[in-house]
């Protein structure tokens, strides 16, 4: 299965559709998907790094975490990151985050949201919804 994300409609919020082979890969392409909704934009020039490690009691709530991660970095540092390396052991993830500071930000996401969240099993991985509060 490849991976990837799409923009669905939502009544009041952004709704993201995020499918992968696996959770590690279906992290990533939330993270990249929200990136793309919010017009990220980080300075090529100059490398900024971050090591974070999240644990939660299931995947929806490690998903919400990580996201809500990049948001705080975008929000009190102004940094976005664009690569992600993540290995994920059972309910704890392990991510190297590569980015820069930001050149653009179009939209600002206020939250990621637990909204109808559910990390379901598709026929060749793994697929969610995930509904951020604009």
């Amino acid at each position: 299965m490849r991976s990837g994300f799409e923009e669905i409609q939502h009544t009041a919020d952004w709704a993201l559709k995020v499918w992968a082979p696996d959770f590690a890969c279906l992290l990533e392409q939330a993270a990249l998907g929200m990136n793309q909704l919010m017009g990220v934009a980080v300075d090529p020039t100059q490398s900024i790094e971050r090591k974070l490690t999240l644990t939660a009691d299931d995947r929806e709530s490690l998903l919400v975490a990580f996201l809500n991660r990049i948001l705080y970095e975008m929000e009190m540092d102004s940094i976005g990151f664009d690569h992600f390396d993540i290995l994920v052991d059972g309910l704890q993830i392990n991510a190297h985050l590569t980015g820069g500071k930001l050149l653009e930000l179009q939209k600002r996401v206020k939250a990621v949201t637990y909204h109808n969240l559910m990390i379901r099993a598709a026929a060749n991985g793994l697929e969610t919804t995930i509904v951020m509060d604009v």
